[in-house]
């Protein structure tokens, strides 16, 4: 595998290192070994998958409050997303900022999203999937979100969705959230 870190630290694009002939490629997607090279310690304790039949649907921008952070693997395996993070570190050089990944199911391209970050993406095309890896299972009261459009954070879309959960549209905007005595973010 092929990593190559962000300007957001700890955020990696992962592409696969293809082994090619006449019969396609091969490649691996996930080794705990390279990961933890990169000091990457995700051992996944849940997959999900979403599926989303039209262009432009969005998704997010979702995260865990501790102790149930989520570290994710994602890789679009048909269609295409504009995957989206933002750094949700207080103390993180890079805090409050965001950063956009094309992935598609052609290119093998996936994003590594540490813990404690926001993760949203929108559809680029109809009958798109989403597969992800993630180290801590799914927490109901503990899953927060940040509003896709806040002004503060300021992300580019590629494209206007149209298609947004109510629960996702009325996620707070990000000046809504403050540190806690611990360090994490809470409402």
């Amino acid at each position: 595998m092929i990593f190559t870190e962000t300007e957001l630290p700890g955020a990696f694009i992962i592409d696969v290192d293809r082994m090619a002939d006449e019969r396609g490629f091969f490649a691996r997607s996930w080794c705990e070994d390279e990961f933890a090279a990169h000091g990457i310690l995700m051992p996944p304790l849940q997959a999900n998958v979403s599926s989303n039949p039209k262009r432009g649907t969005l998704r997010g921008m979702h995260y865990q409050l501790a102790p149930y952070e989520e570290t994710k693997l994602v890789r679009c395996t048909r269609g295409a997303i504009y995957d989206v993070i933002v750094d949700l570190r207080e103390e993180s050089p890079t805090y409050g900022q965001w950063l956009g990944v094309e992935l598609t199911a052609d290119s093998f391209r996936m994003l590594f999203v540490p813990a404690r970050f926001a993760h949203g993406f929108v559809t680029l095309t109809d009958n798109t999937d989403v597969c992800y890896q993630v180290s801590a299972k799914y927490a109901p009261g503990s899953e927060r979100g940040l509003r896709w459009n806040d002004p503060s954070i300021n992300i580019q879309w590629p494209l206007e969705p149209v298609l947004v959960s109510e629960k996702d549209q009325n996620h707070p905007d990000y000046h809504l959230l403050v540190p806690s005595s611990e360090g994490q973010l809470s409402e």
